[in-house]
């Protein structure tokens, strides 16, 4: 289909569910759009990364895909003073977003280049992939770490502001102010593309998963702290979009002829650490405390942290 519709398409999705969410007259028309609205982060991704791998020059392919990453953090950065200045009126904020969406869509539409013979398949016949091809060498190890991750965050994205208000004891405008304060970090998530160039991509991304270790395991023990609240969020937020971009650039480096594949398995493997993990947490919170279930986050980051590709793939595009 090419990159330009299928980013088009998560624009329309996007739109589509903002518009259910602020028109659900029932909780299920309301699950509904969160689902639609929620499925368009992932059609998104592929096919930006996409691009960036065609068109961007490969001294700067690296710092372009964790720039274009890091636009989550704006996102999450500007829902929350809409958060704040609709409450009541939510529906109002969701229909705001709705309309954001589509002025994305036509946006990208007018900015994404045309299908182009880079990306097109070849006319009459098209060269099957070998299996080596579908399934590189150090896939495995790409896709623990997704999982992992995924994992690891899951609590913070979860139950984040749920336990600064019952386990921290802090209002609703604190930890709003926290959301705000994470999604303005993810922008430093921009820098994982030139952390990679100076450390290598597997030291960064050790590096980056103790950190985030350190970190949820910081917000665990003193979530009460005003301080810690709002600086351990925009540390998770700066460590996510980060850990993210770090993983996008390895799964474009494994799949050097199809970027795209790379990037949808990766946060494939994202979101199904995150599914997994958060009903874990869950029973973890329900018969212990939220605590808990925040410092066994911690414990997976470490884990994760562990993950190593397999010589001779991603080290070596890295030398």
């Amino acid at each position: 289909m090419g990159a330009r519709a299928v980013a088009v398409a998560a624009g329309a999705l996007a739109m589509l569910g903002c518009t259910l969410i602020a028109t659900a007259p029932s909780a299920a028309a309301l699950g509904l759009g969160v689902a639609v609205a929620g499925s368009s982060t992932g059609v998104a991704s592929p096919p930006l990364a996409h691009v960036v791998a065609l068109h961007i020059n490969p001294l700067r392919r690296d710092r372009a895909q964790t720039v274009v990453n890091a636009g989550t953090g704006i996102g999450v950065m500007v829902s929350g003073p809409v958060a704040l200045l609709t409450q009541d009126h939510w529906r109002m904020g969701w229909f705001a977003f709705a309309l954001t969406s589509a002025a994305v869509a036509f946006w990208v539409w007018h900015t994404i280049p045309a299908r182009s013979g880079h990306d097109a398949p070849e006319s009459g016949h098209r060269r099957r992939p070998r299996p080596s091809e579908l399934v590189p060498r150090g896939s495995l190890a790409l896709i623990a770490a997704a999982v992992l991750m995924g994992a690891a965050s899951a609590a913070g994205w979860t139950f984040g502001q749920d336990f600064l208000q019952d386990e921290g004891g802090h209002g609703r405008t604190l930890t709003t102010v926290a959301w705000i304060f994470l999604g303005a970090s993810g922008l430093f998530g921009a820098v994982s593309g030139d952390l990679i160039r100076r450390l290598s991509l597997l030291t960064a991304w050790s590096s980056l998963m103790l950190v985030f270790s350190a970190t949820t395991a910081v917000w665990a023990l003193w979530p009460q702290n005003p301080l810690v609240a709002v600086s351990a969020s925009a540390v998770f937020g700066a460590l996510y979009v980060g850990l993210t971009g770090l993983l996008l650039v390895w799964g474009t480096r494994l799949y050097i002829d199809r970027p795209s594949t790379g990037v949808g398995i990766a946060f494939l493997a994202i979101a199904l650490g995150q599914a997994t993990a958060t009903p874990i947490l869950g029973a973890v919170a329900d018969l212990s405390s939220m605590s808990e279930a925040f410092l066994v986050s911690a414990v997976i980051a470490l884990i994760g942290s562990l993950v190593r590709g397999a010589r001779g793939t991603v080290s070596e595009v890295d030398a």
